[in-house]
């Protein structure tokens, strides 16, 4: 054990941190760029809405379903080469986008490939990243890890939508290839797995110990959490609440407002602003939510986020009516709780289910997040095509929300049961 008045100033964790963020934005931005697109994709290929939506289903359900096996595959085989082989397919399956000609061929890369690709990348990195490297501070970097999402559309949606309305849609691709290819080196130079890599240990701890070598099928490991975790009713309350979270943000709201937008003529670009403002202070506002959860109830930040977002969603049809300021106030305060559920939502499942499994069982109530999401992502977009509008789905989405809102107060007394039965 290395005595503690010894260890350097900088703890690596933060540069391993750093490198992960960057990770994160970019699959972020990846994953936005099919809403940036999607009118671009009828008119040129002249597929419908709906398909394009069908696609955008399948991606975001594969990414949830990723999650869980992700995180048994990083315990198996090590972080960073899972981020590096991740980081590959993306960048080959990006450059072969710009080629597609057929529906089937976007239903493979953008529905198939990202979706496993990007799941891999996803809230279980770092959530995996933070159960390693922070015992102190833990919360707080699960809301930094979590923003980066927010800031991947921050940074690269104005840019994208720009370059496709400029360039065309293949020179988009083409920048975000060029990303890749900068931040492959990055990550195989400087990341590393654990602390033991660096002769340190967890951020808030005195003793430097490996992880513990991975035991089980890397197939069957994630299967049996899941039985494990599925006798729990907080289980069950986190993955229902964590559903409509899925339903109400990027399946919603992610893959359908710059279509929204363009029913009222709001340009691509502009809208893609509004989505970038929503980026913004969700940034602020996920760092703080992780923040918060490391002081107070995290059932209670689950209600209120839950509650305003709920609001805010059944005032969007409005919003929209009335023009870009009205946009503006919903771009503002839905923003704020855009994702800011995911720091409390890990709090209790690690509070709940323990360190070790707590990237795996997350990685589950992930899964019921996608599944959420991808029933959005696709009903939207059929509701659009029946009805013409988006009214009856975002108002549909808002009242979800609120009803998530008391599911999340239901788990202060399964909670309760659960600690008791342990107790017991």
């Amino acid at each position: 054990m290395r005595n503690i008045n010894l260890a350097p100033r900088w703890y690596y964790g933060w540069t391993v941190v750093s490198i992960v963020f960057l990770v994160l934005l970019v699959s972020a931005a990846i994953s936005s760029i099919p809403s940036v697109l999607m009118l671009q994709f009828e008119g040129e290929f002249g597929w419908s809405r709906s398909a394009v939506s069908g696609a955008l289903s399948i991606r975001i359900f594969l990414y949830g379903l990723m999650g869980p096996f992700s995180a048994a595959l990083m315990a198996r085989f090590g972080i960073r080469r899972i981020m590096l082989l991740t980081l590959s397919l993306l960048t080959v399956s990006l450059a072969l986008t710009s080629f597609m000609t057929e529906l089937w061929q976007f239903i493979a890369l953008w529905g198939i490939v990202m979706g496993l690709a990007t799941g891999a990348l996803a809230n279980v990195l770092g959530v995996t990243v933070a159960g390693r490297w922070f015992v102190k501070h833990r919360g707080l970097v699960v809301g930094i890890l979590t923003a980066s999402a927010a800031t991947g559309q921050l940074l690269f949606l104005p840019l994208l939508a720009k370059v496709s309305v400029g360039l065309g849609w293949r020179f988009s691709i083409y920048t975000t290839v060029a990303v890749l290819l900068v931040l492959i080196p990055v990550v195989a130079i400087w990341m590393r797995n654990h602390p033991s890599d660096v002769g340190v240990p967890a951020l808030g701890e005195t003793d430097i110990s490996p992880p513990p070598p991975f035991k089980g099928n890397l197939f069957l490991a994630p299967l049996l959490v899941l039985k494990e975790a599925t006798k729990s009713g907080t289980f069950w309350l986190l993955a229902g609440t964590f559903f409509f979270c899925g339903f109400s943000t990027n399946g919603l709201i992610g893959t359908h407002l710059i279509p929204a937008c363009g029913d009222f003529n709001i340009p691509v670009v502009m809208a893609a602003g509004l989505l970038a403002l929503m980026g913004m202070f969700d940034m602020a506002g996920t760092t703080l939510s992780g923040w918060l959860s490391d002081r107070f109830d995290s059932r209670w930040l689950l209600f209120w986020y839950y509650g305003l977002r709920g609001l805010s969603l059944i005032f969007l049809p409005y919003a929209l009516n009335g023009g870009y300021t009205l946009m503006l106030v919903f771009a503002v305060f839905y923003g704020l709780d855009w994702i800011a559920t995911v720091p409390p939502t890990v709090k209790l499942t690690a509070d709940h289910f323990g360190r070790e499994k707590s990237g795996m069982v997350f990685g589950w109530i992930l899964v019921s997040h996608q599944l959420g999401a991808s029933a959005a992502a696709y009903g939207a977009g059929v509701m659009r095509q029946w009805l013409g509008s988006y009214t009856v789905p975002f108002v549909t989405a808002g009242f979800l929300c609120l009803f998530a809102s008391l599911l999340a107060m239901r788990v202060v007394k399964m909670r309760s049961k659960s600690a008791a039965t342990v107790e017991a």
